[in-house]
């Protein structure tokens, strides 16, 4: 249990025993009570609202609530001082003990430290990437990448049972697409000079499939119609660029539980059931959309179409689930599809690009409509490619973008992933080849890992030093400024609470920075006053104290990163 949680807990009772003693009404919803810090580090180590949010229900006065409180908390041996302090909130100043002992737990629970109970095996599903399959990994799926796989890994860590799923796009037009292009490095394959024309995918990736096929059917399918090997070319293209989508993922450390089909989805005949379901609530029908907004176009007219009554789940108007030729919307098969993914989870979130922002309403209306379960959208904005400031070119041998094969091999998995949650999802971001790898503080994944390797430092320099460090230090030997530095490594388990209760992983980073900072500037006084030192070799003992306290922050650093996906570094030049 966390610190914080303790002390709710702690304030639990007090409430209870209020209730007990007629000094407040039984019943009242507790469930807006919180602990954390304050927002002035001066006031105390923690606060809680309890009074100010349970004054109203106990129709009384929050100072005054706030006061039966505050003198039962600091009877508690952990507490320091408890002060009413504004409208009725309070303030609690805990023990040096308090402290010594959350340094201890941070050591002792290692690599579980900062794990929750908090989402009690809720079942989620986390779908993110879900890239066309037409060719390989770009950077402008990157992003989405990173922010879903971070996600679902707050969530576990968080307490939640998670499922990571990528949904194929291997029904729509642009598979056709894809099998067309496949066709013409099949004729070059052959021998034939081809030309790309304009609307097919002219990237050199495509080669090896072409190659593929040549080898095993020979000129069968060179002047074939094309309902003869369509069908058979667009399987063997996008079962290859999953294969090949896969390797990418997996050089940022990604692997989906499940990869779901949109083609199976519509053979499945769930498409029909979510309908027929929809239809008896009077949900789907037939009808003519409203002409478009301003003047119309000259070729407009109204048309019957089958629509999902989205209006009445919020959405700005009713939306087409399938065309005018009985052709399916690729919105009737996301409804169905959402379906598909709500029978085995509690929750649903998607990862999309925020390109995609003008259909969320809809499907959430859908999903509402169709399983009523917690559903969230999570909008990833684009990130622009720089080199030192400039504009980065795009790929030739792709044919129009920059893979994310190519930067990670230049500038590593944990600078790209790391990089890639260091500004909120829905915030653009600039991602400049030399700034990612540049060795200094105002680069956050090198100032993270160098705080981390420094630490991992002082154990080789301990031993070199010939100190023998106790075993069980003296923590009370750690004055106030480096009991700071516990203070800050306490809020990680709340961090993760915050982070995966707000679907924002982002949390992670943001924190881990700070601590580093923190930890830097602690570092960084021991260059100006030799008493400050990590390591004292004259004094083993104080070094003792300070290599537990620099351990805690190396342990909250190493979890961080984990839950990023990032390894924590051992040491750097």
């Amino acid at each position: 249990m966390t610190l914080y949680a303790r002390f709710a807990d702690r304030i639990g009772a007090i409430l209870d025993a209020l209730e007990a003693g007629g000094d407040l009404p039984g019943g009242i919803d507790r469930r807006n009570v919180a602990v954390e810090p304050p927002r002035d580090p001066a006031h105390g180590d923690l606060a809680t609202n309890a009074a100010m949010v349970l004054a109203k229900a106990a129709k009384t006065n929050p100072r005054a609530l706030a006061a039966l409180i505050a003198p039962r908390l600091a009877e508690l041996p952990e507490i320091e001082s408890a002060e009413v302090a504004g409208p009725g909130f309070i303030n609690v100043r805990l023990t040096q003990d308090a402290w010594h002992g959350e340094l201890a737990a941070i050591l002792a629970a290692g690599g579980e430290y900062g794990r929750s109970a908090l989402g009690q095996g809720v079942a989620v599903n986390v779908e993110y990437v879900s890239a066309n399959p037409t060719g390989p990994m770009h950077m402008g799926h990157c992003r989405g990448a990173v922010v879903g796989d971070a996600l679902a890994s707050v969530l576990e860590h968080a307490g939640y049972a998670v499922t990571r799923e990528y949904y194929v796009n291997d029904a729509g037009g642009q598979v056709d697409t894809l099998a067309r292009s496949v066709h013409l490095r099949y004729r070059e394959a052959l021998g034939e000079t081809v030309t790309i024309p304009e609307g097919l995918y002219p990237g050199d990736y495509l080669v090896p499939i072409g190659a593929a096929l040549a080898a095993e059917y020979g000129d069968r399918y060179v002047a074939a119609p094309e309902e003869a090997w369509l069908g058979l070319f667009r399987t063997r293209a996008v079962a290859a660029m999953m294969d090949l989508i896969r390797a990418d993922l997996a050089l940022l450390g990604i692997h989906h539980d499940v990869f779901s089909s949109e083609a199976e989805v519509q053979r499945s005949g769930k498409v029909a059931a979510a309908f027929d379901r929809l239809r008896g609530e009077g949900l789907i029908y037939q009808g003519t959309l409203e002409p478009p907004k301003g003047e119309l176009p000259d070729d407009w007219e109204p048309v019957e179409m089958t629509l999902f009554r989205a209006t009445a789940f919020g959405d700005d108007s009713d939306r087409p689930v399938m065309k005018s030729d009985g052709g399916l919307t690729y919105f009737g098969t996301d409804l169905a599809y959402h379906a598909q993914k709500a029978a085995t989870a509690d929750q649903l979130i998607d990862i999309w690009g925020a390109d995609h922002a003008g259909t969320v309403k809809r499907i959430q209306a859908a999903v509402q409509a169709l399983v009523a379960k917690p559903f969230d959208v999570k909008l990833v904005q684009m990130v622009r490619l720089l080199r030192g400031g400039e504009p980065v070119k795009m790929s030739k041998r792709s044919g129009s973008f920059v893979t994310l094969a190519d930067v990670v091999r230049e500038v590593g998995k944990d600078v790209v992933r790391f990089t890639m949650l260091t500004r909120k999802a829905d915030a653009q971001m600039d991602f400049d080849f030399a700034k990612v790898v540049e060795a200094s503080k105002d680069n956050p994944v090198f100032y993270v890992q160098y705080a981390h390797a420094r630490i991992r430092s002082l154990h080789r320099r301990t031993a070199e030093a010939g100190l023998a460090i106790a075993s069980a230090p003296n923590l009370a030997l750690l004055d106030a400024e480096e009991l700071g530095l516990v203070k800050l490594a306490a809020q990680f388990p709340r961090i993760v609470e915050a982070a995966a209760a707000n679907h924002e992983p982002h949390r992670i980073a943001f924190y881990l920075s700070d601590l580093a900072a923190a930890f830097h500037a602690a570092w960084n006084r021991g260059n100006d006053d030799p008493a400050r030192r990590f390591l004292m070799v004259n004094d083993a003992e104080t070094t003792s104290a300070r290599l537990a306290l620099a351990d805690s922050i190396g342990q909250i650093i190493r979890n961080g990163l984990k839950i990023m996906g990032v390894a924590a570094a051992e040491e750097m030049n």
